[in-house]
């Protein structure tokens, strides 16, 4: 899978940035999230890096007939109505499990919105792990991982390293990529 996945990167003009290594325990954040292509390209880039990710998905995604399909790509079928529960039932998937990057849709839609979703920070600190941003950056053409960030339990303090991060990337529609920046910030 990898050879084919690095394959289609290369036709299809794309590059991996090899420079930050993978981490098998942590909450892996994908920005900016602009089209829904991004799914897709998360798929390529994790088996042309040989990472196996499981990935948070809204529970209707996981219906017939594609469900078996999101399940086989790592997918986790979550419902967004209670977000303490969501939190905690993440936090126990760590603590079931020794490896486990979990890919959380920090933005929440694809669309433009004033805020990301914090879930994803919740998550890494009741798990005590840390996170690993990634990118896809359209302009050019290039995907891959950033450094871990461990949690300092300042949350402006960790926000402004993935606003640092992301500064320079840019996602498939710009127009839809809002703030870098969690309700509880303000």
């Amino acid at each position: 899978m990898r050879f084919v996945a690095k394959s289609i990167l290369f036709l299809i003009g794309w590059r991996m940035d090899t420079k930050n290594p993978t981490h098998q325990r942590c909450v892996l954040i994908a920005a900016p999230h602009t089209s829904n292509w991004d799914f897709l390209m998360m798929m390529l880039f994790s088996a042309a890096f040989g990472v196996k990710t499981k990935w948070m998905g809204k529970k209707n995604l996981f219906m017939p007939p594609f469900g078996f399909l999101f399940r086989a790509l790592g997918g986790v079928p979550v419902k967004r109505d209670r977000q303490e529960k969501l939190v905690a039932t993440m936090v126990e998937l760590f603590s079931q499990r020794e490896n486990l990057m979990l890919a959380v849709p920090v933005e929440g839609t694809r669309g433009y919105t004033e805020y990301w979703k914090s879930g994803f920070y919740h998550i890494a600190n009741g798990a005590k792990v840390p996170i690993l941003p990634t990118f896809l950056d359209y302009g050019q053409k290039i995907g891959g991982f950033g450094q871990l960030i461990n949690l300092t339990g300042c949350i402006k303090t960790d926000m402004q390293a993935l606003r640092d991060f992301y500064k320079p990337y840019a996602g498939k529609y710009p127009k839809n990529s809002g703030p870098i920046r969690l309700r509880e910030e303000d």
